[in-house]
């Protein structure tokens, strides 16, 4: 059994070739912006030729992207209209009242996707319930059709005040587009997010429609490339929450695909916890463009119900809402190739980065700005003989001289100096954002380990980890392309959620929850054909209650079996464990409303069949040294080099020290030490941290 598993970020393609009895083969390619095919191409070829593998032979190819977040957030997406209730144009204008910086004058607001002149209205009105107040009128909805194939749009998004509750009249609109426009594609918010909250739910839906024509273009192209390989089983692409979704659903739905890379890295750091002894983990992905942090709790990664994208300087309610499930995930501009900048006689690094093309000055192609990578590679931490397993060859020279023009001449600094102050400064930023993963969502860091994978990561972590108070970091085998690897270990899911509100306490609580439920199961179901996978569902349910009067709900899983007249009690049950785990106390005299019910359909994998096993070598010695930047003396100094692949298990190494990994250089500072166990993983002790 063979499965190829690709991860396109914004300066490298990862990939990962496993098989049913053989170690897998890891390839990292320069991304290819302008058709990002094009490097999935080149590496399969590549890796099938390697492998001696045919198209034909392979199971499964299971992807993970990021073209709908940059769609959105560089506002590259397809010209779309948006249909609301008359006196709703402005919904998403307006969003939410509250202001995300309270005493910023110059607050800004995140822009819509969707302009003002796109917006149209028709009359109609229902209320909470479903209930027809005002029928929809056909002369409005003629107009608004009119509207929009004269303004040339090329993607529509429905989205009318409690449409969640009652389909009926965004059903009606679609036809009449259908009707007017057969290849129109219209995204109706009540069948994507039938959730309440109309900012929320309106985002949510042009969000989708804005990006559907090109995931749907960008899909097709990849399956043509898998095609021509001889490849004739199932693509499956990762979803924001974590579990794998047919393509088909991906081009109608592709908001799901949204936070599509970093979710695949978060599963693979759950997994690599669980192997290292590990429940806690804060995951730290550092590629070449940005760095992804999120959580893992208990074994499980942390799963949000909405989330935010591009959100302004991290603060929540300052990005554009997204309504559909995600892991908890936190992106920064910071990655190996964020160019470094000074302002006010201050070094600034990212957001903006060189991405793939042209790249940081020492790849040489064209590159003209200085990076963190070329920091790194000033510094000595790079390998510029070695770099991507000695496919690139590093410019150490051309790296210097550009952080010599733009940081430290203008500043006054030593070239090592100035490498050294982008490298802290790109920790700082980073550390920050490790903060609010952990410290502002209320997980006390000194219990949790870091798992840093993605090219740069392993070259930042213990410095980071340090300075924050955690206790170690695990470098996995396979760090450097650890997104891809996360792919391997995820499942086909199907997630579905709708708005039902409720007070658990009436008589008819029972009833109204098997409904609910059944409808849920009716909607997944319709999913799970369209998925393409075999084998029977395990369910799981999940409610988003509050105690009456809360402006906001928690997240509570819900018991399996019958949904008789003793479930609304067991509901209760579950919400006061779940506050009481949140908030440290629960209400037993309150009365508990219901908002949300969930529910998750997940097909089992052959992930387990799969070796993704470490053979072990022998050796533990150094492989050389080389001089490296040493922030503690302020000057370079010998130090050791290992090669992670003739590391064998147990390898003590005591910083300062670097391993090499072909897809990924690691970083042991002076006063750490590092330990390999037994599935390959690097642990470093950063002496800092509480026991759990």
């Amino acid at each position: 059994m063979y499965r190829i598993a690709f991860d396109i970020g914004g300066t490298f393609t990862d990939f990962v070739l496993a098989a049913s009895d053989a170690p897998p083969r890891f390839l990292k390619l320069p991304t290819t912006p302008d058709d990002p095919a094009r490097a999935v191409e080149a590496g399969l070829a590549r890796l099938l030729a390697e492998a001696g593998v045919a198209g034909q032979d392979l199971d499964a190819a299971l992807h993970a992207t990021t073209i709908a977040t940059n769609a959105i957030i560089e506002r590259k997406g397809a010209p779309t209209a948006l249909i609301t209730t008359a006196g709703f144009r402005d919904v998403l204008i307006i969003g939410r009242q509250k202001r995300y910086e309270t005493y910023d004058l110059y607050m800004e607001k995140p822009p819509p996707l969707t302009p003002r002149r796109a917006i149209f209205e028709v009359v109609e009105r229902m209320d909470h319930n479903g209930a027809v107040l005002e029928p929809l009128d056909s002369a409005s909805v003629d107009a608004a059709v009119a509207a929009v194939l004269a303004g040339g749009y090329t993607s529509v998004a429905v989205a009318l005040l409690h449409g969640y509750a009652n389909i009926a009249h965004e059903a009606a609109i679609r036809d009449a587009l259908a009707k007017a426009a057969p290849d129109l594609p219209v995204t109706l918010a009540a069948a994507l997010s039938p959730k309440f909250r109309e900012y929320e739910r309106t985002s949510t839906a042009v969000a989708n429609a804005y990006v559907r024509p090109i995931v749907d273009q960008y899909v097709r192209r990849l399956e043509g490339v898998l095609a021509a390989t001889g490849f004739t089983k199932s693509m499956f692409i990762m979803q924001s929450a974590g579990g794998l979704i047919s393509p088909e659903i991906a081009r109608a739905e592709p908001v799901r695909i949204v936070e599509s890379g970093p979710a695949a890295g978060v599963l693979m750091a759950a997994m690599i916890g669980t192997e290292a002894g590990a429940d806690h983990v804060i995951t730290f992905d550092m590629g070449g463009t940005t760095a992804k942090l999120g959580a893992v709790d208990g074994g499980a990664p942390a799963v949000t119900p909405t989330f935010e994208i591009d959100p302004i300087r991290y603060r929540p309610g300052s990005g554009l809402p997204i309504n559909v499930p995600a892991v908890e995930l936190l992106e920064i501009g910071a990655g190996g190739g964020s160019i470094a900048r000074t302002d006010l006689g201050v070094i600034h690094v990212g957001p903006e980065s060189a991405g793939a093309d042209p790249g940081p000055i020492c790849y040489g192609g064209g590159g003209t700005r200085a990076t963190v990578t070329d920091a790194n590679l000033a510094l000595g931490y790079l390998n510029p003989e070695f770099f991507n397993a000695g496919a690139m060859r590093l410019d150490v020279e051309a790296a210097r001289a550009g952080i010599k023009r733009d940081i430290a001449d203008p500043l006054g600094l030593s070239v090592e100096a100035a490498a050294w102050g982008i490298h802290t400064v790109a920790n700082g930023n980073m550390e920050r954002a490790m903060r609010i993963v952990s410290v502002e969502r209320g997980r006390d860091p000194r219990r949790y380990a870091i798992v840093a994978f993605g090219g740069a990561g392993p070259a930042h972590a213990a410095r980071i980890a340090q300075s924050i108070g955690a206790g170690s970091v695990i470098v996995p085998f396979g760090a450097g392309v650890g997104s891809a690897i996360g792919l391997l270990q995820a499942a086909p899911k199907i997630e579905v959620s709708v708005t039902a509100v409720m007070d658990l306490a009436a008589p008819e609580a029972a009833a109204g929850i098997a409904k609910v439920y059944r409808d849920l199961e009716a909607r997944a179901d319709a999913d799970l054909a369209r998925l393409g996978a075999d084998g029977a569902p395990v369910w799981n349910r999940y409610g988003y209650l509050r105690y009456r009067g809360q402006g906001y709900e928690i997240k509570a899983a819900l018991p399996d079996g019958p949904i008789d007249a003793g479930f609304p009690a067991a509901v209760e049950a579950a919400f006061h464990a779940a506050y009481a785990q949140a908030y440290g106390y629960h209400d037993d005299a309150a009365a508990i409303e219901a908002v949300d019910w969930h529910l998750v359909a997940t097909l089992p994998h052959p992930a387990g069949t799969i070796d993704l096993g470490w053979r072990a070598p022998q050796g533990s010695a150094p492989a050389g040294e080389r001089p490296t930047w040493q922030p503690e003396t302020g000057a370079f100094a010998p130090t050791a080099i290992y090669d992670r692949r003739t590391l064998g298990v147990d390898a003590d190494i005591v910083g300062p020290a670097i391993v090499e990994d072909p897809e990924a250089t690691i970083v042991v500072p002076a006063g750490m030490r590092a330990r390999l166990t037994a599935h390959g993983h690097l642990v470093i002790q950063t002496g800092k941290g509480t026991p759990p």
